[in-house]
């Protein structure tokens, strides 16, 4: 049962991490439901957001090579102009930020409770961005500047409150600074692999000497759904995103937030 129960947990990260409605969130709720919870499925939850990571890696592989310097032939003008600066400016805010509430992240703001509210407050940004209607100023990664970079940044500081989504928090502060949804979206994707490698490697060495030999089938097959699950929901995410309006996903963070507030919080 304890892997199956971490089969489903994978799946709904696979889905959801890239997914502008939070995994960390749905990963919180579905745990609560399944009563599986303890500091072992916390780190189990860490283990399989990093098989999330390497779809990623799979999806955008030549264009992380280029911000590495090894293919310079990824953009579509002929040459890369999104660098590794970027990503860098764009990460920076919410890792700095992380290292300083760490703790009061862990210990405050992991509840059913903060992760609903966090739902309906998210939503409420994304049917602001999308209502905005900013002019679009990048319209590739390749026009999206150092400044548009930090801005994203800074709204990515909204994803440390769990619930909120790391994507929906970036492709929202993209659109409402002139980035396409689609490179929004991308960037978005892009800036999570080293980001997210970074937490989640903290947290995992933090949490290694709770862990077992007996405990590997567990992570193995958390880790393998993950990567598959997330693999395909980027690709359908990226298809989709230029035709699907985030007030979509919104009005489903509502819906979720009030469905399980109503059968399972009051």
């Amino acid at each position: 049962m304890e892997i199956i129960k971490a089969i489903v947990l994978a799946i709904v990260e696979g889905l959801t991490e890239f997914l502008p409605v939070s995994s960390t969130g749905h990963m919180i709720l579905t745990a609560h439901l399944m009563d599986f919870q303890g500091e072992k499925v916390k780190t189990f939850e860490i283990v399989v957001q990093l098989g999330s990571i390497l779809a990623v890696v799979v999806v955008f592989w030549r264009r992380i090579l280029s911000l590495i310097g090894l293919n310079t032939a990824s953009s579509e003008s002929g040459g890369s102009h999104l660098n590794l600066l970027h990503v860098v400016i764009g990460m920076l805010p919410a890792s700095l930020l992380g290292l300083l509430i760490h703790d009061f992240i862990k210990k405050y703001l992991f509840s059913a409770t903060t992760v609903v509210l966090s739902l309906v407050v998210g939503g409420v940004l994304m049917m602001v961005a999308e209502n905005k209607k900013t002019a679009v100023k990048a319209a590739t990664l390749d026009q999206v500047t150092y400044k548009q970079a930090l801005g994203v940044g800074l709204f990515q500081c909204l994803a440390l409150w769990p619930g909120f989504s790391r994507s929906g928090a970036t492709i929202s502060g993209g659109l409402l600074l002139g980035l396409s949804r689609k490179t929004a979206a991308e960037f978005t994707f892009i800036m999570a692999v080293p980001i997210m490698v970074a937490a989640s490697g903290l947290d995992l060495y933090k949490s290694w000497d709770s862990l077992s030999a007996a405990d590997f089938p567990m992570f193995a097959a958390g880790f393998v759904t993950a990567f598959i699950v997330a693999l395909l929901a980027i690709v359908a995410f990226l298809k989709l995103v230029e035709r699907v309006s985030m007030t979509v996903f919104a009005v489903y963070r509502f819906i979720l937030a009030a469905v399980y507030s109503y059968f399972f919080l009051f």
